[in-house]
């Protein structure tokens, strides 16, 4: 099958395809005589595990590994589960990142009256730390 088939066979973007291979995650396509792309069902059923892995959210080098161990059928499942214990770690601490962001924009939101005045404090929150950061990188800087 060709680039656009194989794209609409596993959900994943003749663009994503054409990525993957160069960055050697999905091995090259055969070419027929006048170079097209032709795709065989093993490559549809890599590009599917490709994507089930993008969706939970692994890592292209995650990916990379997850792709290894599934295509050998010598592999022991720990490392499998070590790896998506791996994973679970990572958005466990996205998750903390992710709600200390709701909360102080929920506490900011809450702060500001919405009105037709201007002060608001959501503003004044973001100048006053991006303002702290300059000041600290002109501190590192100065200091090198």
């Amino acid at each position: 099958m060709n680039i656009g088939e194989a794209a609409s066979a596993s959900g994943v973007s003749a663009k994503m395809i054409r990525h993957y291979e160069g960055i050697g995650l999905l091995p090259p396509a055969s070419r027929t005589d006048a170079g097209y792309r032709q795709y065989s069902d093993k490559d549809v059923g890599m590009l599917r595990f490709i994507r089930h892995s993008r969706d939970l959210g692994f890592s292209l080098d995650q990916i990379s590994e997850l792709l290894d161990l599934w295509q050998n059928r010598k592999r022991s499942s720990r490392q499998v589960k070590a790896l998506a214990q791996t994973h679970i770690a990572e958005l466990d601490e996205k998750l903390k990142e992710l709600q200390e962001m709701k909360a102080t924009l929920e506490y900011l939101a809450h702060c500001c009256n919405g009105d037709d005045r201007p002060d608001c404090p959501i503003i004044e929150s973001l100048a006053s730390d991006a303002a702290a950061r300059g000041r600290r990188r002109t501190a590192s800087s100065t200091l090198v």
